[in-house]
Order: C-alpha cells, then structure tokens, then sequence
C-alpha cells in the first residue's frame, strides 16, 4: 500500500460517541486510575516504571488479582507516563506528579480525549513490535546492551510488517466489498503480507511463513485488544498444543475446518478512528465520509469521484442534508459546468446527487434546459419525474450529451464490461453514429472514439470508431 493509493472512504462514529468508548479500554482506563492514584510517597525506576515494592498496592487499586496482576498494573502505569497522564518530577529521586493530559479526561473536548487515547494507542504499538522478554533478556550481551542479531530481529522491520497488516485491516474495513464489521481470519491477514498476489499454489516454505507471523500477530494482537483498537479472537490453544507437541495425541476432538480456531480479528470503531489519524500523519489519503459536508459543491463532485458508489451516495447525502434543495441544485449545476479533462465526470457525479434531490429543485433544472453542457442532464431528471413541457433535445445536443456520458464511464471505470455494453448499443442502435459523432464539438470527443475502437468487439465496426477519431483531431487540429 502505497502513499499515492486513494483509500476507500471510513465511516467514523461521532467523536463524542469514540471518545466515551476510549474512556472505557481497559488499557486506558486502568492507566487513569493510577494516575489519580499516585502521590507523594509514588515512586518509578529510572526508566519511569513503578518500582516492584509498589505494584502490588497498584494491582489491588485496580482491582487486580492471580499471578499477572503485577504485570498488568505495571503495563497499565506505562501507559499513564506514556500518554502523559503521569509526569517525572525528579529522576533521580523518583517521584511523580499528576501529568497535564490527566485533567483532559474529565475536562477535555472529545477531540482532546481521543488524542490521550491515540498516544496510549502509540505506546501499545511501540510495546507490540518488542520480542518477548524472557527472549531479550537472553539476549542481553557484555554492557547490558541487546544483542538484536542473536534475536533475528530487526525493530525497523518488526514495526513496518504490523504497520503492514493494520493497513490491510483497515483497508479490508473500509471496502465496501469487504467483510464490513464481520471479523478477519488471522491466516488471511497474515498471507496479505506475505502471500505474492501473483503466487498460484503456496509453497511449504511460505506456508510456514504465514503459520510463523500468525503466531507473531497472535502475541500482538492480544496486547493491542485492551487498548480498544481491535476485538481479537485467539488462535486456539489446543491447536497451539499440536504445533509445540505434534506427536501427542490431542485431548479432545477439534474441527480442523473451523477457521475461527486459528485466530479472528475485527478493527472496532475506535479502532477505525486511529488506525485513519495514523495513515493521515504518515501523508496517506485517507478520506472519511462526511468530511466533505461543509465544503462547496465543487469539492463535493471532486472528492467522491474515487468513493465507491455506497460511500458516495452517503457522503452526498449528507452534503445535501445542510442544504435547501433548490439551492443545493444550483451549487451543483454551477460546479459541473467546465470543458476540462474532470468536468465529464463531475457532471455524472452532479446527475447522481440530483437524483437524491426532491421535487423542489426543478426550477434549477429548467433554468439550464438551454445549456450546451448541462441542458441533457436537465431534460433526463426533469423527464424522470414526469415533469410537463420538457422540451425535446436537439440531435446535436443528444450526441453531445452520449460523448459526455461516455467520456465520465471512462474516467470512472475504464474498460469496464458496462462500458463494453454501452459501446456496443450505441454502435448497434445508431447506424450512422460514427459519421455524426466525430462532428461533435466536445473537448472529448476524439478520446471517446478511439476508446470505443479499442472497446468493439467487431473489427469493422472498430476500424469505423479509429476513423471518426482521427477526423475528429484533424477537426480539433484546425
């Protein structure tokens, strides 16, 4: 996934509403009340953890029991120095005060809650990218400095390949061929990285690559579940039991067909929310619908030209939502005019929106009925609502108007099957359309005619459309 690929359009919850459910992740929550907990008699080692002698009082604070209490109270007050919540007053000494992010919680807006959340959410990945501790402490060399070669681990790497599956989990989300809010196989998302697109029948070598970083997401994917940023459903313990023991029998019958059992994986909202503020800082597009509600009519027919036609329609809706029909009408016909290379795609974008319009738009539409650009457009939303005293299109005007339309199909869609179909009709059901066509006085029209020459099944039939495009560029040329 690269900076330049345009992301499908993420449906967020309210900030309010992400907000309340940050305040409410485990991780987070935890790290709060530790926070007020902390006092003068609080004290952190030097790299601002909790001394030993006093997790246990934090444990019991939070309510914590059973043998990973410690653990959790202390990954818990990493979090509140992480995200500011605790600050270090005196290094050496030890001692803590209440940080200033702290009062955002109670007092902040929604935005700045969710920024708490988001620098907890940094610290989690940070911790999630780190190989196991009992396998850094064996690693620990001369000088107590790591020995990462012996590790065979790269940080650098480690971060990218978990940046790498969370960009595909969010893109999966975001889809609207996707799974939607339906949880991701862990195997899935694992091949997504490592599987080639263009690999037939994996081979026992990548096979076991994907079976190596499952295990890896497995670990992460527990520690990134209490952050709030995924519902995460673990590889199942007795299929970690046949990989360690294979020669043991297993304790109990297990389907091998579910794939629920090898891990299951969905991006919550929140989840959502900070995975886009990611891909924004790190200069991705990554476009939410509703963004465009209160900007003009222009930013509107630009911005959902790449949205699939699910998100466009939603975004359009709520663009029009804060807006008088008639007016709204008007703005968009006024930005689709234009003879440059968007404009045919601006106005079926602008068609489209009209469509959602009422009854109360129509005297916008009469007043463009004399149009040379949008008079078509016109004639079919008036016609479509059996509206009295449509005028009749000009020939020049309907063959202007099936240009436009071809060349909006193009910029949306390529060679698309659709495309394909319409191509054929007009070539089928209009004898003379090349011989009329390449005379039409639109900026596109000898693109559309060499598109449908390459599109035309039939080889006379294309050799026809290549004709009318050069016509039509001489024509231009003079």
């Amino acid at each position: 996934m690269s900076d330049s690929s345009p992301l499908p359009p993420v449906r967020l919850h309210p900030e309010a509403e992400l907000a309340r459910d940050a305040l409410t992740t485990p991780l987070l929550s935890r790290a709060a009340r530790l926070a007020r907990w902390a006092g003068p008699d609080t004290r952190v080692d030097t790299g601002g953890g909790l001394v030993d002698e006093q997790l246990p009082a934090a444990a019991e604070t939070l309510g914590l029991t059973g043998d990973d209490a410690a653990v959790l109270a202390g990954e818990a007050w990493r979090i509140a120095v992480d995200a500011g919540l605790v600050e270090v007053v005196d290094e050496e000494a030890g001692t803590v005060t209440a940080g200033e992010e702290l009062a955002l919680l109670t007092g902040g807006a929604p935005q700045d809650v969710l920024g708490v959340w988001l620098a907890a959410l940094e610290a989690v990945l940070a911790d999630a990218s780190v190989p196991d501790l009992d396998d850094l402490v064996d690693a620990v060399g001369a000088g107590d400095e790591v020995d990462f070669s012996s590790l065979d681990w790269d940080p650098d790497a480690e971060a990218e390949f978990l940046d790498g599956v969370l960009g595909n989990l969010y893109l999966l989300t975001a889809s609207e061929d996707g799974p939607g809010d339906s949880p991701v196989p862990l195997p899935a998302l694992a091949a997504s990285m490592i599987v080639p697109g263009d690999m037939g029948e994996p081979t026992n070598d990548v096979l076991e690559q994907v079976s190596d970083a499952m295990m890896r997401l497995d670990d992460q994917f527990r520690l990134l579940e209490p952050v709030g940023l995924v519902e995460y459903q673990p590889v199942d313990e007795a299929l970690m039991a046949d990989i360690d023991s294979p020669e043991e029998e297993p304790a109990a019958t297990v389907d091998d067909t579910d794939v629920s059992r090898y891990g299951m994986v969905r991006l919550t909202p929140l989840g959502q929310y900070g995975l886009r503020a990611r891909l924004l800082e790190a200069g991705f597009g990554a476009p939410a619908v509703g963004e465009l509600s209160d900007k003009g009519a222009d930013a509107l027919l630009d911005g959902t030209a790449q949205f699939p036609p699910r998100a466009a329609q939603a975004e359009t809706e709520q663009w029009l939502g804060r807006r008088e029909p008639l007016a709204a009408a008007r703005e968009l016909l006024a930005a689709a005019r234009g003879s440059d290379a968007g404009a045919p795609l601006r106005r079926l974008h602008c068609q489209q929106a009209l469509s959602l319009v009422g009854a109360e738009a129509e005297p916008a539409l009469r007043e463009v009925l004399d149009d040379a650009e949008l008079g078509g457009l016109a004639r079919v939303w008036l016609s479509e609502r059996g509206a009295a005293d449509v005028p009749a299109p000009s020939e020049e005007m309907v063959f202007w108007l099936t240009i436009d339309t071809v060349a909006a199909q193009l910029a949306a869609e390529g060679n698309s099957h659709e495309l394909r179909a319409l191509v054929e009709g007009l070539a089928r059901q209009h004898g003379g359309f090349f011989e009329a066509a390449w005379r039409v006085g639109h900026p596109a029209t000898a693109d559309v005619l060499e598109a449908m020459g390459r599109l035309h099944p039939d080889k006379k039939i294309a050799k026809e459309a290549r004709k009318a495009a050069f016509k039509a560029r001489s024509q231009h040329g003079s």
